[in-house]
């Protein structure tokens, strides 16, 4: 318990530069949607001390995001773990944010400096002193009473008079006048029209204040939740030129952070403008800023907006808005977290998923609730196309056909990749590494996005995919489940088709009843969502005047609602694996066959390599051959497959 306002501090700590010259190595190391290790390539170490460091990167980390953390210099190598606590630029064209993380408490990082400061020159050391010695301990004690004080008395205030009207202009007030600054202004989200408006402001009509919940600073602290603190002096572009313009005012500097919900949504922002007789915020800015967004935060606890029109997920109603991801299962729930976190980043992103699982649709969310939602999107089709029109729409000087440049500053989506000709991967994975548009006079300025239905490591292992490309798209990835292994969404995907398709053939709402629905539950679904769409659509059309459906006939009708003849199933084209009248094991051998079958080819024939790729001996491998060829023959085989049995046989019998 504090017995003196004097306790409540604000302490400091003096953190040394690194310089390119000292060799220092840093390496930022994170989970991945996917449970895999990720890395932060452009990440630069900027200073460092016992306490923690400072790196600046190009990419969009939320405060509170948990590292590993690799520092090798010489001989010394040091593992630490740390946490992102703030984020700021130094200009607003500044593409990079230098974040600063708070390391875990770790003993060896006292040795690692000090062998790192060792090597300093005597010019070097003698600064990095002068610099700790003058470095206070801590802020002053009546900067801690004026913020305590003010924390104490707006929360009093927030219980007796938040609803009332001024309140806030009253607030705003006190935050200028304790931040030393010109102006401020309140922010809240108005989900109908998809933009941030001023619910409080001085200096400036507030009805005047609307925008595009993704433009300017406060669109970038409102979608990606960092807080921010900007220098705009010596930004040539000059930040919010045209309010600026409008109401006669220069932007010099800005600081602004989230304000949340009770559901810890972020419904709005706060942001301060020019701190007088200074070029930019302090770092005790900062501090107090984070302090008056819980304040604004509470004050706003209930606010919980809802739209049926609103573009932005958090705030519209999965049943009603065209871009929806449907479902409850834990991947689906993942899938939703990370379009937060791949929805602003630059990087091109890899999703890959069976045919009919939702790939576009995910792009399409990234791309709308992105930064460059404002912008086109563009669908490149890599399938069922020829070279020259596939060329075209990449590097054609025409901007009517290059989609490249129809879409600058928006999103290109490349669809199944893995079809693309291998010169165009190549030119492609050029494209991207120069960020030119090869052939015209624009650079690349477009977000990436490519989804692909293949494996596309495997197939850069069987040499048909190009590695540099792959590495290139590949940064961030995402992988989207089959509906076979989150069967427990079809009820809910089922009653959200219901409803668009009642709606749009002006039918009263119908239902599936139980007894269906489990029934539907036990089918494969080989083409996955897209089969389940058609599906509902189909079983609406068939039935006008039922209000539940109770049968699909999915069996021996001549207007199926599901296609069974299909043979692909669980385990893709395999013949006979679906095949439920066959024993488990025995269809488990016919798996293994064609894994060793793989296997082999891959080896150029040497049976011997295969055998060790897959961890059994050779004999083994010819026993387990044998057994499921004469399986397979002892089966009701067409023509065509016992011709495919038999030249398998001869392959492997004839190979080294």
């Amino acid at each position: 318990m504090l017995s003196s306002f004097s306790e409540f501090k604000f302490y400091q700590s003096f953190r040394i530069p690194v310089e390119e010259a000292d060799d220092l190595r840093f390496l930022i190391q994170f989970d991945t949607p996917k449970g895999k290790d990720g890395y932060i390539d452009d990440a630069k170490l900027v200073d460092i001390s016992v306490t923690g460091l400072g790196f600046s990167t190009s990419e969009r980390i939320s405060v509170g995001t948990e590292f590993l953390i690799s520092l090798q210099f010489k001989k010394y190598h040091l593992d630490l773990t740390g946490r992102v606590v703030r984020a700021f630029s130094q200009s607003l064209e500044d593409q990079k944010i230098i974040y600063g993380v708070e390391i875990d408490e770790e003993k060896g990082i006292h040795r690692f400096l000090e062998n790192y400061v060792l090597s300093f020159s005597a010019e070097r050391l003698k600064q990095c002193l002068i610099d700790a010695a003058l470095k206070e301990r801590y802020t002053k004690a009546t900067d801690g009473f004026e913020i305590f004080s003010l924390l104490l008395s707006l929360f009093k205030d927030i219980t007796h008079f938040g609803d009332k009207k001024g309140f806030i202009e009253s607030m705003l007030e006190e935050v200028v006048r304790i931040l030393n600054a010109q102006r401020a202004s309140v922010f809240l989200i108005n989900p109908e029209t998809n933009e941030l408006e001023a619910v409080a402001a001085l200096g400036v009509n507030k009805d005047q204040l609307k925008f595009d919940y993704r433009v300017g600073i406060a669109g970038s602290v409102f979608t990606t939740g960092v807080a921010l603190n900007i220098d705009t002096i010596m930004d040539s572009s000059r930040f919010n030129e045209k309010f600026d313009q409008k109401f006669g005012f220069e932007t010099k500097s800005i600081i602004c952070h989230p304000i949340h919900n009770r559901e810890d949504k972020i419904i709005g922002v706060i942001e301060v403008l020019n701190k007088r007789n200074e070029d930019r915020f302090t770092i005790e800015d900062e501090k107090t800023m984070k302090v008056l967004s819980l304040i604004f935060s509470s004050v706003f606890y209930n606010f919980t907006p809802m739209s049926e029109r609103s573009q932005i997920r958090r705030f519209s109603m999965a049943f009603d808005r065209k871009n929806a991801l449907i479902g409850k299962v834990p991947h689906v729930t993942s899938l939703r977290s990370t379009i937060v976190k791949l929805k602003d980043i630059e990087s091109p992103v890899l999703i890959q998923g069976e045919p009919g699982v939702g790939k576009s649709l995910y792009a399409k969310i990234l791309h709308t609730e992105g930064q460059r939602g404002l912008k086109g999107l563009e669908t490149i089709y890599c399938e069922n196309k020829n070279r020259e029109e596939l060329s075209q729409e990449f590097w054609s000087p025409d901007e009517s056909v290059n989609k490249l440049i129809k879409c600058l500053g928006g999103t290109i989506q490349i669809h199944e990749i893995s079809e693309l000709p291998m010169t165009f991967q190549k030119k492609l994975a050029a494209t991207l590494r120069d960020k030119h548009i090869h052939g015209t006079k624009f650079s690349l300025d477009v977000r990436i996005i490519v989804t692909t239905s293949k494996d596309l490591s495997l197939l850069v292992q069987k040499g048909e995919f190009d590695r540099e490309l792959y590495e290139q798209i590949s940064k961030a990835f995402v992988y989207i489940e089959p509906l076979r292994r989150r069967i427990d969404d079809l009820e809910m995907l089922v009653d959200y088709f219901l409803k668009i398709e009642c709606k749009k053939q002006g039918l009263l709402l119908k239902n599936f009843s139980p007894k269906l629905l489990e029934k539907m539950k036990k089918y494969d679904w080989p083409e996955n969502i897209r089969e389940l769409k058609i599906c509902v659509e189909r079983a609406v059309l068939y039935n006008p005047k039922a209000h539940i459906i109770t049968d699909l006939e999915l069996k021996d009708s001549a207007s199926p609602l599901v296609d069974l003849s299909t043979s692909k199933r669980i385990f893709g084209d395999l013949p006979h694996v679906s095949d439920h009248s066959i024993a488990l094991k025995e269809r488990l051998a016919i798996v293994e066959r064609e894994m060793i079958l793989s296997e082999v080819k891959r080896h150029n024939g040497n049976k011997s390599k295969a055998a060790k790729s897959l961890g059994i001996s050779r004999e083994a491998i010819r026993k387990k051959l044998n057994y499921t060829s004469e399986l397979l023959r002892s089966l009701n085989l067409s023509e065509d497959e016992r011709a495919k049995l038999l030249k398998e046989d001869e392959e492997f019998n004839s190979a080294a």
